[in-house]
């Protein structure tokens, strides 16, 4: 009978335990730990000149380079927000922004302001269809393009096992789960 309170005993206790550790992690400081929005001056003006949502932004770069400035990817892609120096030449001209380097690339406040850019940027050309832009975003406009065009994927999320790249499949989900923390937290 004595062993059996001890077990009871030791069971409720390591319950609590667990009880109190999950309520920890759920916890809103815990998450702005996982969740940080760093940068935040700079994500929330350039979101809010070119039309984005800053919380979009913070999860795009937090799924992209977890606030690394200085990330480069094995493909190339630079900063932040990952973006491929074809992708930021192309758009560093119609911000004003002449003889762009991969160094300035790696600068924050540039990074961010032409990957904010590029997000709006496919908005408008996906009607703000955020897992269209991300999609996008992650493997290109054109791929995206084709794949709505041959009925492969509607742009839902509810269908996103649909597209055909696993890479774009996963990062439209993680940006998305992302996005809700964020939206949770901030």
């Amino acid at each position: 009978m004595i062993k059996q309170v001890k077990s009871v005993r030791y069971l409720l206790a390591v319950i609590f335990i667990i009880a109190l550790l999950f309520a920890f992690l759920r916890s809103p400081l815990v998450g702005r730990l996982l969740y940080p929005y760093l940068y935040r001056e700079v994500i929330e003006k350039y979101a809010a000149d070119y039309g984005v949502d800053p919380l979009l932004v913070a999860a795009v770069i937090r799924v992209e380079s977890k606030f690394k400035p200085n990330a480069v990817s094995r493909r190339g892609a630079l900063g932040l927000m990952q973006l491929m120096p074809a992708t930021a030449s192309w758009i560093a001209p119609q911000l004003g922004i002449a003889d762009l380097t991969e160094e300035m690339i790696l600068t924050p406040e540039i990074n961010i302001r032409l990957g904010t850019w590029y997000l709006a940027n496919l908005a408008a050309e996906f009607n703000n269809n955020r897992e269209l832009v991300l999609a996008a975003y992650n493997a290109g406009r054109g791929k995206v393009a084709s794949w709505l065009a041959e009925g492969v994927w509607t742009g839902s999320y509810e269908d996103v096992e649909n597209i055909p790249f696993p890479e774009t499949r996963n990062y439209v989900s993680k940006v998305r789960a992302a996005y809700n923390r964020y939206q949770a937290l901030y």
